[in-house]
Parts: structure tokens; C-alpha cells; sequence
């Protein structure tokens, strides 16, 4: 008996081993996500040349499409900050997060599984910098709010062009948000136990409004002109508006710079390769014209490139429709953790481990996206713009529930044609003043006084109008979705069909749109007032 004690224990210490070799073989995760950073980098300029993506320089996104995959249909699921947010982190469609589906008034339901969270209970190392989910109560709830924050090297990186623009010395200024970003990060490793495996959020919020003017030339090189003919043609390409896009691909730069330091303390440590390294961003242009908060392609379609070492067969263009709920279970899969039923989305693993490019998995033809509140109607009584779409290769389906109400919210001219038409000033600095859902910019300033110009009508239609309940655009002869053919007779039964599709899949998930009355979002708590400061 005494003798057989040294091999049974050795047995164990070998199960105990193996165990712990496996647990630390799991791959560590780096999300690099940006607040309001639409699809725009060099990487895309070379496989669609002739867009904004043209006048960028994105060396470190590039390089993780280059030894990864890079997705070139890539969709939000809301393109709304916080519902976005809610439906990427708990693997579900925004409507089924509750009062996580709205912007204005959203409030965490803690009942509900997030990747992060679930991570943790499964021995990860979690933690966060800058933003996560917000506004809403709590700040960052679905990642372990304050508990898994890392800040305390400064968030000084969020207004990144504020900040070195009031500098003699443009690159010392720009280096210490470098040293701000690397400090936060290994401030989250340091706390590491051990081996285990870690999952990181960057959540940098300098694509947001608002940067300084004339930022994306002083600060990257990027001149304004260059853009002459690369506007979207629903948008006026006049000097202001070459200039507000210029400043934002600059902060999708300063974006790219600081992944690249992320990157670099990865390699540093010797752990890029078993890290997964995705990118991407939460939805369209902030402040412009069917941008943000709009289901054209302006507004949802977004970056995703991910990167993981040799498990992820390298420098492949994928077709396949992702929408970024998506993530959520893929992470949970890489980690070995089953994904609870709840999740609608479905891991991209067989998808990324994949040597194929172009359409790997035939059944990814499509996306769900939607938008119910964001800030516009925070008045007293103020009801949401609800809007559903199906996009896909081809075609983009949008059904606007209540087609009476504003889009961007109300304003002059548009809905409320007494009040007396704002500043160029308070245009450009007071989002809530007039058509609260389009931020404060430039070049909300500068159409919007434009009012009672007959020839700026149409753009002010794409910008403010009223829609029709359906629209339907064909993607192959009309990229920008401009010209609606739902009410055209040759066009109606691939109307129907998309539309049958779009109401399937919300039937089934159980979207408060379509079941029962429908009034589920137009009522308290979903639109109770909120004060919010200019």
C-alpha cells in the first residue's frame, strides 16, 4: 500500500498539470473598440479605393487585417452608443437588453449574461479603460463598472485632439496619450494573477463629438482638399464639410496610434500571438448626415479585423455578414466557455479558423439592425423614431413604424416651423437644439442655416425629412441608398420577401416592436423625461 502512494500522487500532480497547462493555453483578449469610429481605414481604401478611406493612414489596423481577417460586412446592430453596446456585450439583439435598448434613460439589467462577466466567473482577468457602456446607469455595468476600470493613468486620450492642439510641441503631446494608453494597460496586467488569461477592453471615445477644428490637418497631414470628390453625394462637398470629415479621420488616426501601443506591449511581453486581437467600432459618423443613429449604410456599417496568432489563418477578406453581437459568443467559444441559450448571435470561431475568403459560411447572408430612443425626444411626452432593416448583399430593407415622426427629431422647418431657426453657433456646440439624433457639428451648422435655400432642399430632405414606412434601395446601382424603390411595381417581391425575413426573425427574438401592440417603447420607462446639459 505504502508503495503504490508516490504513483497515486503522482497521477494527481500530472491531472493538476494538464489542467493548468490548458487553462494558461487559453488566449488572452484585446478589444480595441472606438466610440463613433466608422469603417474608414487605409485597409479598406485598397480594397474600395475612391472614399474617405483614401486620405488615411491606419498602419496598425491594417496590420491586424493583414495577419487576420478582415470583414468587409460588418454591421452594428444599433447605431446608437448604448443599445450597441448592450446588444455587443450580452450576444442579443439591443431590444431584448431592456432598458439597455434605449440611449436617453438607459438602465443595466444586471440578470443579464455579458461575455465579460461570464469570462471572469471562468478564472479571466478582466478589465477596461475609457468607455465601455455609457450613458446609462451604471456606467459600464455589463464589464464590472468601476470594480474592473483602468484609469488611473488618465483618460486625456478621449479628447486627444484638445489636448495636443493647446501644445507648442505637437509630438511630445501626442506621446504622453501614447504613454496614457500603454500606462493604463499595464496597470490592468500588473493585477494579473499568475497565468491567467486576461480579457482587455480599450474603449477610446476621441471619434466622438467634438474635436477641434482644423485638427485633422495640423495634427495628421490630412488636407481637406484632398477629399474634393470623395463626399458621399447626400452631403454638400464644400469646404466645411471636406474639413469636420478631415478632423474625424484624423481622430480615427490617433485611434490607430494608440492600438499600435497596445500592440507593441503585446509583443513586448511575448503574448500577440496567443492574444485575440479584435477592432472595431460602435457605429457611423457622429454630427452628419445619415451617419450615426440612421440604418443606412453610413450609420451601421462598421471596422472589424481579428487577429489570433496561428489559429487564425492570416491575410483573408471575408463576405460573410457580421453583426457585432456576434463577438460575444465567439470570445466565450475561444475561451471554452459554452454560451449561455440566451444569445441570439452566433460565434464567428468556425468562421475565423476557416482558410477560405470570400463567403465562408453560406447561411451569413444577412444582418438585423434597428433604433428605437437616443437623445432627441427627451422633452416631456416625446415619443422614439422606431426603425427595422435587413441588409444584405444586395439590398437594404428598412421599415420605419411610425413614419409621422421625425428622424433626427424635430427642428425649423421640419416639424416645428415657428420657432425661430438657431445660430451657426449654437448649431455647431448644442446638440439638443434642433434634430437632437444628428450631434452638433460643422456641417449640421452649416445646412441647417441653410434652410430656406431652395437648392439645398434635397440634402436637406437626406438630412431631416420625413420617410416613408418602407424603403427599399438595390445596393449594386445605388451604394449610397439614395433612390428608394419600394413603391416600384418591378420591385415588389424582393420587397416582400426581405420584409417577411425582417419580421420573422423580430417575431421570433421577441421584439417589443412587433409584439403585441406594439407600444412597448413608446411608453414609461422608455420615454420618461431626462434632463440632459447642453
Amino acid at each position: 500500500m505504502i508503495q503504490r502512494l508516490p504513483t497515486f500522487f503522482t497521477i494527481v500532480l500530472g491531472m493538476v498539470l494538464s489542467v493548468s497547462v490548458c487553462a494558461d493555453e487559453r488566449p488572452n483578449i484585446v478589444f480595441a473598440f472606438a466610440d463613433d469610429l466608422g469603417r474608414y481605414a487605409s485597409v479598406y481604401a485598397e480594397l474600395e479605393p475612391g472614399g474617405l478611406s483614401d486620405v488615411v493612414t491606419t498602419p496598425n489596423i491594417d496590420r491586424v487585417a493583414e495577419e487576420g481577417v478582415l470583414f468587409r460586412n460588418a454591421f452594428v446592430n444599433a447605431p446608437s452608443c448604448t443599445p450597441c453596446r448592450s446588444s455587443l456585450l450580452s450576444g442579443q439583439y439591443f431590444w431584448r437588453t431592456g432598458m439597455g435598448a434605449i440611449l436617453a434613460g438607459a438602465i443595466w439589467d444586471e440578470t443579464i449574461p455579458t461575455y465579460p462577466l461570464l469570462l471572469e466567473k471562468n478564472g479571466y482577468h478582466i478589465g477596461h479603460s475609457n468607455k465601455v457602456w455609457s450613458p446609462g446607469k451604471v456606467a459600464n455595468a455589463p464589464y464590472g463598472a468601476k470594480r474592473t476600470a483602468y484609469n488611473k493613468l488618465g483618460n486625456k486620450f478621449n479628447g486627444f485632439s484638445q489636448y495636443v492642439s493647446k501644445r507648442d510641441d505637437v509630438d511630445v503631446a501626442k506621446q504622453e496619450l501614447y504613454d496614457e494608453v500603454r500606462g493604463n494597460f499595464t496597470d490592468f496586467l500588473s493585477d494579473q494573477e499568475g497565468d491567467e488569461p486576461y480579457c482587455y477592453w480599450f474603449g477610446p471615445t476621441n471619434c466622438h463629438r467634438k474635436w477641434v477644428q482644423g485638427s485633422g490637418k495640423k495634427l495628421w497631414g490630412i488636407d481637406p482638399d484632398d477629399l474634393k470628390g470623395k463626399i458621399p453625394p447626400f452631403l454638400p462637398d464644400v469646404p466645411v464639410i471636406r474639413e469636420d470629415v478631415a478632423d474625424y479621420l484624423g481622430e480615427a488616426m490617433a485611434f490607430d496610434a494608440g492600438l499600435g501601443v497596445l500592440l507593441d506591449e503585446l509583443e513586448k511581453r511575448g503574448e500577440l500571438e496567443n492574444t485575440i486581437v479584435v477592432v472595431s467600432g460602435d457605429h457611423g459618423f457622429p454630427g452628419m448626415p445619415r451617419g450615426k443613429c440612421n440604418l443606412y449604410d453610413f450609420g451601421v456599417h462598421v471596422p472589424l479585423m481579428i487577429r489570433w496568432g496561428k489559429e487564425v489563418p492570416a491575410n483573408r477578406v471575408v463576405d460573410d455578414f457580421v453583426c457585432l453581437p456576434d463577438l460575444a459568443p465567439t470570445f466565450l467559444e475561444a475561451a471554452g466557455v459554452t454560451p449561455p441559450e440566451v444569445m441570439t448571435a452566433r460565434s464567428l470561431v468556425p468562421v475565423l479558423k476557416s482558410e477560405e475568403s470570400g463567403q465562408v459560411d453560406p447561411t451569413r447572408d444577412s444582418v438585423i439592425i434597428g433604433r428605437e430612443r437616443h437623445v432627441a425626444n427627451v422633452r416631456e411626452n416625446a415619443l422614439p423614431y422606431p426603425h427595422r432593416a435587413i441588409r444584405t448583399r444586395d439590398y437594404l430593407y428598412i421599415r420605419n413604424f411610425e413614419p409621422d415622426r421625425w428622424p433626427m427629431g424635430d427642428g425649423p422647418g421640419y416639424g416645428i416651423a415657428d420657432v425661430e431657426l438657431p445660430t451657426y453657433d449654437e448649431l455647431a456646440n448644442k446638440t439638443t437644439i434642433a434634430f437632437g439624433d444628428l450631434d452638433a457639428s460643422p456641417s449640421k451648422a452649416w445646412l441647417t442655416v441653410r434652410m430656406n435655400e431652395p437648392e439645398m432642399k434635397p440634402f436637406l430632405d437626406f438630412a431631416y425629412g420625413l420617410r416613408p414606412e418602407e424603403e427599399l434601395y438595390d445596393l449594386r446601382d445605388d451604394p449610397f441608398q439614395m433612390h428608394n424603390l419600394a413603391e416600384n411595381d418591378d420591385d415588389q417581391e424582393i420587397k416582400q420577401q426581405l420584409s417577411n425575413r425582417l419580421m420573422k426573425v423580430l417575431r421570433e427574438t421577441g421584439d417589443p416592436r412587433v409584439i403585441g401592440d406594439g407600444s412597448t417603447f413608446d411608453n414609461p420607462p422608455y420615454t420618461d423625461r431626462v434632463r440632459r446639459k447642453q
